[in-house]
């Protein structure tokens, strides 16, 4: 890749991060937060993409971007009001801006009938089409596309008294600022939207041909500015390249008379207890004839206090192949350290020794190493659930429907890769809850519902996985309606007895749908099967809540990596198994008074004033046919997603160990009550238990042949 290709590389992973913040800035004005830092903010990151875009020759991006930018200005000036309608539009206008941006990445035209369309609405918002054609005139750009400034000499001097205040600005950007795809030009002009302006060019540092960097930096400017801007409006131009140049901004104050004591300019040194005279304070006091008077409160200002008290932390992008490099050989350690310790242990050498003493702190030193790569790859799910913004204004304006939608957790963390693939179940699950889940406004009226039905998207940490719920106020499943397409599709017997949970959980068998014809959204029979198979394949699962005329709530459980785990080690029929540690509540020794069998051979034990189910692994598993007494066994207590607590009869309990995590879809293939493999230390391969599926399978069996092998 040469450097102008990993240039515009850069330039487009930073438009992806600029429209993120976009679409979560204009959802929170959307909301009803007009705070001006996030005005601001939302009017900085289009002013980004427009600054990239011009660098590259992107002109179809940039004339979109223009006027979007116009807009926006408009927002921030308070010159236009953030109505329903109008955040509606900038809402559109992002989206539309992400396809731009997305058309231009893959080299295709930057235009269409719903760009124009859009265009037309921004450009009646801001009034600025008249404008617009001020900006660039019809062939008076010059090679590189840039519009000459228009400038007037004589307002600097002639005209002082019509603006509030004019500056000397020393301007000099150094190389790193080219290189980012910068142009010291598009800060002049912006520059001169501001009021009029006189520009100098010093090229006194321009050195010979034969001694010229090409990436170097050797001019500067001064520029005299006749503005009604303040100081902090002008140095704002200057806030995305100010690391990269040097840049002073001095109020011009006029000359002292003959005769009269110079007034202290702004740009003077200043003693270290002495407050500078604030700008504002200075003219007045300059118009009415007084001295200017110290403003007590005023503070020295300073390049970095219009950036920030803090400056940002420093960062670099890495591709995620070299990333993904390091996960495994950190899980390869962590395999041959586990081999280490199997061979000391087998020696027989004393706890005391110094080899067994280093093998523990290689042991916490692996341990630290993974935590700190799995730190790099934890990515919070905002960007995921920000997409989903898009979605929902989608699918209810083709559906004809109110929908708000509510995110919650959007900070919560989780390992890159599930974040990856968890974009395709969750537009799923969000398409379907705004077009079978959420009713028409008519239909919510009537039920007594407000008009504007209520999406809630929302991720947090629960027993040490990631649970992302997907709930709305709609009107919740049809039963009846769900029972009956079951059975005419032939996915169930007229005659099965079904739960209301089985009832619910049949919207995931394949080619099930509700929808009579298949439409753009859905209706062609995939969607939630599709969802139901994302989820398991990344070791996770899925369940509803549905209450008749209150909504349905999707509750999907994953792990929060797929790399490494906490677990315990087992032996069930002679064979080693792993169940996950943030599982396990408590292991227990079941006593033969406390033993009950309840029904059809249902053994139950009483524990802490509760009757627990009691699950032999090794018949859920199909290990054994016969269950064995609990007394010669070792009780897991463990809590499933649900909430349920089952005892997980073992015969024995081997340790704690970390494991790495062998997927075996990919070699093997799924299998119930299984979620994973991995490599011991002795070189031997050991399954990783699923708790929840083996709690539901021994709580939906009725008796014979138990096995979730079995059942099969």
């Amino acid at each position: 890749m040469d450097s102008m290709a990993a240039i515009k590389q850069t330039f487009f992973q930073e438009c992806e991060e600029q429209l993120s913040d976009l679409e979560g800035g204009l959802l929170q004005i959307a909301d009803g937060n007009t705070d001006a830092e996030l005005v601001n903010a939302v009017f900085r990151s289009v002013h980004s993409i427009k600054g990239g875009a011009a660098a590259f020759g992107f002109d179809d991006l940039v004339e979109f971007v223009h006027i979007f930018e116009t807009t926006l200005d408009l927002l921030r000036q308070n010159a236009l009001e953030p109505t329903p309608a109008v955040t509606k539009t900038l809402l559109r206008a992002a989206d539309v801006l992400s396809d731009l941006v997305l058309a231009v990445r893959e080299g295709r035209p930057a235009t269409g009938p719903e760009v124009a369309a859009i265009h037309a609405e921004l450009a009646a918002l801001s009034g600025s089409s008249a404008q617009t054609e001020d900006v660039a005139p019809s062939g008076e750009g010059d090679e590189f596309g840039f519009t000459p400034i228009a400038i007037s000499l004589d307002a600097i001097f002639d005209d002082a008294g019509a603006a509030a205040s004019s500056y000397i600005i020393h301007f000099k950007p150094s190389s790193s600022l080219y290189g980012k795809a910068n142009e010291a030009i598009r800060l002049l002009r912006q520059l001169a939207e501001l009021g009029s302006m006189q520009v100098a060019c010093d090229d006194s540092e321009l050195p010979f041909l034969s001694e010229l960097d090409p990436e170097g930096a050797y001019l500067s400017w001064t520029i005299h500015l006749a503005t009604n801007a303040s100081e902090l409006h002008i140095r704002k131009i200057f806030e995305f390249v100010e690391w990269d140049c040097s840049l002073d901004v001095m109020l011009d104050l006029p000359s002292p008379v003959d005769g009269e004591e110079p007034e202290a300019s702004i740009a003077a040194p200043q003693e270290e207890n002495q407050q500078p005279i604030a700008p504002a304070v200075a003219c007045e006091a300059e118009q009415s004839g007084r001295k200017p008077v110290e403003a007590p409160a005023a503070k020295k200002t300073t390049q970095n206090e219009y950036a920030g008290a803090a400056a940002p932390q420093a960062s670099i992008r890495v591709d995620l192949d070299k990333v993904d490099r390091l996960i495994n050989l950190v899980g390869e350690l962590v395999i041959n350290q586990a081999v280490l310790s199997q061979r000391v242990s087998e020696a027989g050498l004393s706890r005391a020794s110094s080899v067994v003493i280093g093998l523990d702190e290689l042991e916490q030193l692996t341990r630290d190493i993974q935590d700190s790569v799995m730190a790099i790859r934890a990515q919070p799910v905002k960007p995921v659930f920000q997409r989903m913004s898009r979605t929902v204004r989608e699918v209810a304006a083709m559906t004809g429907k109110s929908v708000r939608l509510i995110v919650e957790g959007e900070s919560t963390e989780v390992d890159k890769t599930v974040i990856e693939r968890l974009t395709d179940p969750l537009t799923h699950m969000i398409r379907n809850a705004v077009d079978h889940g959420i009713e028409a406004p008519e239909a919510r009226i009537a039920a007594g519902k407000p008009e504007e039905g209520t999406l809630r998207l929302s991720a947090m940490h629960r027993s040490g996985r990631l649970v992302i719920e997907v709930g709305d106020d709609g009107a919740g499943i049809n039963r009846p309606r769900v029972r009956q397409i079951a059975v005419t599709k032939g996915l169930i017997p007229e005659d099965a007895v079904l739960s209301n949970d089985e009832i619910d959980n049949l919207i995931f068998l394949p080619g099930f749908s509700t929808n009579a014809t298949a439409s753009a959204i859905s209706g062609r029979g995939v969607g939630m099967d599709v969802v139901k198979r994302a989820i398991q394949a990344l070791g996770g699962r899925i369940s509803i809540t549905s209450q008749p005329g209150r909504g349905s709530v999707f509750s999907m459980s994953l792990p929060l990596t797929l790399a490494v785990l906490d677990g315990m080690v087992v032996t069930v029929a002679e064979q080693t198994l792993i169940v996950p540690l943030t599982a396990v509540i408590e292991t227990l020794q079941p006593k033969q008074e406390n033993v009950h069998v309840l029904g059809e051979g249902v053994r139950v034990i009483a524990s802490r004033n509760a009757f627990i189910p009691l699950i032999d692994v090794a018949t859920a598993l199909a290990y054994r046919t016969e269950e064995v007494n609990p007394t010669s066994q070792v009780g897991l207590l463990v809590e499933s997603e649900s909430g349920a607590k089952c005892a997980l009869l073992v015969d024995a309990i081997q340790g704690q160990r970390q494991v790495v995590i062998k997927g075996l879809e990919s070699n093997y293939g799924q299998v119930r009550g299984i979620a994973a493999a991995t490599i011991l230390g002795d070189g031997r391969v050991a399954l990783i238990i699923d708790v929840d599926a083996i709690v539901n399978g021994a709580r939906s069996d009725t008796g014979g042949e138990s096995g979730l092998l079995a059942a099969e």
